[in-house]
């Protein structure tokens, strides 16, 4: 071995080695005629492996089996290691601009991030040009849509996991061109395929996707959030209800995800939590108790890790998906409540879920999932508020409006004022009020969708 000025031991005698591997250390006493591959047998066996493990010495230089112990110099004292190939790291990727051949090593980030949201975004623009066109005409831009939305979804290139999650835009934006209908009562069937394509692809997407991909929660979402949408709209559609049942509907869902998600996509493995030994009564177990043993869990850092991760994951998709339904739903329910009573109750769902989702955003702890909620509860507020001033409608009055828009805008300031100077709420007390808060806004929104969808109307009219 390199490294050793003893001399080689003679022929025919033996020799101590120390021999490391995955089992533990063992001492073993060799000839020096024998071979290191019956070196490797004997650890193998000592140590109850399967397979003799093939060996390396101190500086990590691989040895050959067929040497014998005496011709690859090893002395008493000597170090040997056990390596299991199926436990060795995978060799770093190589960096981008080293002139090598291979796939250069492109890193999915934030700069791919943004640019493929605003493929998105353009693709969804190009979706709604698109609809504007005559029928015959729209094809050809929704066959370049779906073209890159199934081409997003092939596991090709590093930036596949960002690429797929932005595939289903893409689908949707197509099948918006393709089904475009003017007709306002149509729209929530139009709306309703978009995201039943959208879902089609992610579906797609995840069966081609590597199971331990970290793009499959955002998948799960996408289909979640798509399916749902497109039932609520079908069942719109088959049982003619007005308009306003699916959005009052669809936003009211959003609201109560913000709450719940959470709970869902923390999911923690049994095996974690419980000690199964102890609940687990087998014939010896109800004999005997074991003696001297403490039963305790020992949760490795990585399962936390994972979980941790999956949930990030989980909790940001649903954040965007809370924040377009918002989006769609807050102004569309409004703009179809057109009943007094029916608008009422539309205003005061979209006022009491706008509230919802502001101080559900308080209890996370994600920035970008907090940040996405509070966006969308101040646009359900500022829908709100231009619906109840009469911004843009046609009876506007100047003074009035510039008065209203002045102390909304005051108001604003000095709630963000007093959140950097103060921090007040941020204090057990205040938690405590946000809470009860939250809650009382969840329930009123609850309530206001009986009266936004015209039921509590209905039974006016009934027993009157």
């Amino acid at each position: 071995m390199s490294g050793t000025t003893s001399r080689p031991p003679a022929a025919g005698s033996v020799t101590a080695l120390t021999v490391h591997g995955p089992q533990g250390v063992l001492d073993l006493t060799v000839p020096t005629d024998a071979t290191l591959g019956d070196v490797a047998r004997a650890y193998a066996l000592e140590a109850g492996l399967p397979v003799a493990l093939p060996l390396v010495g101190r500086s990590g230089a691989p040895l050959q089996l067929t040497t014998t112990v005496a011709g690859a110099g090893l002395v008493a004292g000597a170090v040997l290691v056990a390596v299991d190939p199926a436990a060795r790291p995978a060799p770093p990727r190589r960096r981008a601009g080293s002139g090598e051949s291979g796939e250069r090593g492109v890193v999915p980030g934030g700069g791919s991030a943004a640019w493929l949201s605003v493929a998105v975004a353009v693709a969804i623009v190009a979706g709604w040009c698109a609809a504007q066109l005559p029928e015959s005409q729209r094809w050809p831009v929704a066959a370049v849509l779906l073209v890159a939305a199934v081409v997003g979804c092939l596991p090709l290139g590093a930036l596949a996991p960002q690429r797929v999650l932005a595939a289903p835009a893409f689908a949707a934006a197509g099948v918006l061109a393709l089904v475009w209908d003017p007709l306002p009562e149509r729209l929530p069937t139009v709306l309703g395929a978009a995201a039943l394509g959208a879902a089609i692809a992610a579906a797609v997407g995840r069966a081609l996707a590597d199971p331990g991909d970290t793009a499959v929660d955002g998948l799960r979402v996408w289909m979640v959030v798509g399916a749902g949408s497109f039932v609520l709209a079908a069942l719109g559609a088959l049982t003619g209800v007005a308009l306003q049942v699916v959005w009052a509907v669809l936003f009211l869902a959003a609201v109560l995800a913000a709450r719940f998600v959470p709970e869902i996509a923390v999911d923690v493995p049994d095996q974690y939590l419980l000690d199964l030994e102890r609940l687990a009564v087998t014939a010896w177990s109800a004999r005997e108790r074991p003696v001297g043993r403490r039963g305790r869990i020992v949760v490795p850092p990585q399962a936390v890790q994972a979980v941790a991760a999956r949930g990030t994951r989980t909790v940001t998709a649903a954040s965007v998906a809370i924040l377009v339904v918002v989006l769609l739903a807050a102004p569309l329910l409004l703009a179809t409540a057109g009943l007094p009573l029916d608008r009422t109750g539309a205003r005061c769902l979209v006022g009491f879920g706008g509230a919802t989702l502001l101080l559900a955003a308080r209890s996370y702890r994600h920035a970008v999932a907090r940040r996405l909620l509070r966006i969308a509860g101040v646009y359900a507020l500022v829908a709100l508020a231009v619906v109840v001033l009469g911004i843009a409608g046609p009876g506007t009055t100047g003074p009035a409006t510039f008065i209203a828009l002045t102390s909304v805008a005051l108001a604003v300031v000095l709630v963000l004022v007093a959140v950097v100077v103060g921090r007040g709420w941020r204090s057990a007390w205040w938690s405590r009020r946000a809470e009860i808060a939250e809650a009382l806004c969840g329930a009123f929104a609850v309530g206001s969708l009986v009266v936004a969808v015209g039921f509590f109307r209905f039974l006016w009219e009934v027993t009157g």
